[in-house]
Order: structure tokens, then C-alpha cells, then sequence
């Protein structure tokens, strides 16, 4: 692959205070995704259309765009029903949580390509949805401050309800470099349910493989570069990670957890899981090398199924 000098990506913490106390569920990941595309929906779209199929401005959308991404009608790989959205939300940390009026709400969101031009209409979505109350209490909060979250984990203010304007800051990423030594193993630290799928059934820990994972992990990689970034380049070599995946060691210290969240689409209560854990993949140095750009970029854009509502997020750690 041609290293890139640079990767449209970045990740933002929002954080508001609330005017009432809020209960949040186990994992919230599901909850903010549907407050913030219901919000963003509103403040976006032009036709008032029940639905973005067939409208007329659907292409060029920043809805649509965003938070419902149109598949291309052909495309050398396969026929695809639906692609990764350009972006990710990243909830608080899982376990319910009771938090007083008067208190912080903070949770992050990843943005990459595109919609990172997007990032006022964001901002002003967001402030719609947290106005309009989250979960069935309607629990009301008022956003307060934007950062922009460095890769070495810096936070940089870009925004605050007192001075509402956005200030310039270098939303990409450098080009990860392997880190220096020759890598012996790398351990994913899973905090988020990471799900992975082989014919619409999910993974338990013994069934895991670094085949699977890298093979989900690739092709998201290079379907949301290729779709919302253009650089195409990232779906160069799959087949060979892959097979590179498939001489690699492996062990695990993993734990499946179940989660509920209600489909307003399907109208019922859905139980969702995925492991959680350290998940530690051993090869040649050479190998590891050659995976590790995705492995690293999938900290930003998580892995397996579900990863808009914040699924399949880990911090890597490099054993040299």
C-alpha cells in the first residue's frame, strides 16, 4: 500500500450539563446514535420526505451523507446494500449510570472524511438533540464545550457555548508508523462489545480468530476511506492481510456481554452483544508491521458490527 501522508479522521468529546436528572442504560451507544440522527434529520433535510430513498437531493444530503450513506450503484468488489457511516459514536462507559441535574454528560464522536466538514451542522445537531431530552424521561442538557481529541489523547477546546464559533485545528491523523522494534505481539484492550459476525451469526470468545478480525477490520478500513475520504488506496493488499492474519497466534482473556436496545425501526427490544477484554495476536515481526496500520486506524474507527453506536472500540498496546 502507498502510505498516505495523512488520514481525514478525528475524534471530538462533547460535553453538556444537565438540566434534569438522566438515567443511562447499560450501554448508551444506541441511545445517542438515535437522538442525534433524529436530530440531525431535522436540521438537515430540505424535502421533509418520510424516507432518503428516491429523494432528489439525497446525493449531496449532509443527512444523508452522514448518518444514512447511499450505497454506489456498482463497485468492483461487490454489490453492496448498504456502506460504513463517516462516523462513530463513542457513549460513556458501559454500566448504568444515574447522573444528577446539574451534572456532566460527556461521550466522544469520531468523524472521518466528508463529514468532517460537516463539523458545525454537528455541533448544532447535537445541541438540538440534547435540548430535546434524551431517553423515554426526556431528560434535557445543554452541550457546553467541544474538544478535539489529539492522537496521543491531548484535548484541544475548538468550541464553547459562550463563544459559539469553531476554531481551526488539524482534524487528520499522521500516518501510523510501526512502532520502533521489532513487534513481538499486539494486544487489543476491547472496552466497547466488539462483535464480530460469520454468516449473520456472532462470534463467542471461542470462536474468535485473527482471521475474522482482520478480514471485518480491512474492509471497513477500506470502505469508509474509499467512500467518504477517497483514498482508495486502503483497499489495496486485503486478501494478503488476511492471509497474514491466518499465521498468526493468539490469545484471549475475553467476556461476552449482552446489551438492550429498542429498534424503532422494527418496533421491539433487541438484545445486542459482543466480547470485551484483552485479545493479544502473536506472529513475526514482519507481520505484525504489515497489520498494524489498520489495527492502529481501527482505534479510531472500531471494528465488527454496529461500530456507528460506538461497538467493537480497543486501545492497542505494542509489545516490542
Amino acid at each position: 500500500m502507498t502510505p498516505l501522508p495523512a488520514i481525514p479522521l478525528a475524534r471530538y468529546r462533547f460535553t453538556a450539563r444537565l438540566r434534569e436528572p438522566l438515567r443511562l442504560p447499560d450501554y448508551a451507544g444506541s441511545l445517542l446514535r438515535g437522538q442525534f440522527g433524529a436530530a440531525l434529520r431535522n436540521v438537515a433535510c430540505m424535502t421533509r420526505q418520510p424516507v432518503c430513498g428516491g429523494c432528489p437531493l439525497q446525493a449531496s444530503c449532509p443527512y444523508s451523507r452522514i448518518f444514512e450513506a447511499p450505497p454506489p450503484p456498482a463497485h468492483s468488489l461487490q454489490k453492496f446494500s448498504a456502506i460504513p457511516n463517516a462516523y462513530v459514536i463513542e457513549p460513556p462507559p458501559i454500566g448504568v449510570q444515574d447522573l444528577p441535574a446539574g451534572g456532566l454528560l460527556t461521550f466522544h464522536m469520531v468523524l472521518a472524511g466528508d463529514a468532517l466538514a460537516q463539523l458545525a451542522l454537528v455541533v448544532f445537531a447535537w445541541q438540538r438533540a440534547l435540548a430535546q431530552g434524551l431517553s423515554k424521561s426526556r431528560s434535557t442538557a445543554d452541550l457546553l464545550a467541544v474538544d478535539w481529541i489529539a492522537a496521543d489523547g491531548a484535548a484541544h477546546p475548538i468550541w464553547h457555548c459562550a463563544t459559539p464559533v469553531l476554531l481551526d485545528h488539524p482534524a487528520v491523523l499522521d500516518f501510523p508508523a510501526a512502532p520502533a522494534g521489532p513487534l513481538q505481539a499486539i494486544t487489543l484492550n476491547i472496552h466497547t462489545p466488539l462483535r464480530l459476525q460469520q454468516q449473520g451469526r456472532p462470534l463467542r470468545p471461542d470462536q474468535l480468530s485473527p482471521r475474522a478480525l482482520v478480514a471485518s477490520l480491512a474492509m471497513r478500513v477500506a470502505l469508509v476511506m474509499e467512500f467518504h475520504a477517497r483514498q482508495g488506496d486502503w483497499g489495496c493488499g486485503m486478501h494478503e492481510q488476511v492471509r497474514l492474519a491466518e499465521t498468526l497466534d493468539h490469545e484471549t482473556d475475553l467476556r461476552w456481554h449482552d446489551w438492550i436496545r429498542y429498534s424503532s425501526r422494527q418496533q421491539q427490544e433487541m438484545t445486542l452483544g459482543g466480547v470485551l477484554g484483552r485479545w493479544t495476536l502473536h506472529g513475526s515481526a514482519g507481520t505484525l508491521a504489515a497489520l498494524w496500520p489498520r489495527l492502529w486506524l481501527g482505534q479510531w474507527l472500531h471494528a465488527g458490527k454496529n461500530a456507528t453506536m460506538g461497538m467493537g472500540g480497543y486501545s492497542l498496546q505494542a509489545h516490542a
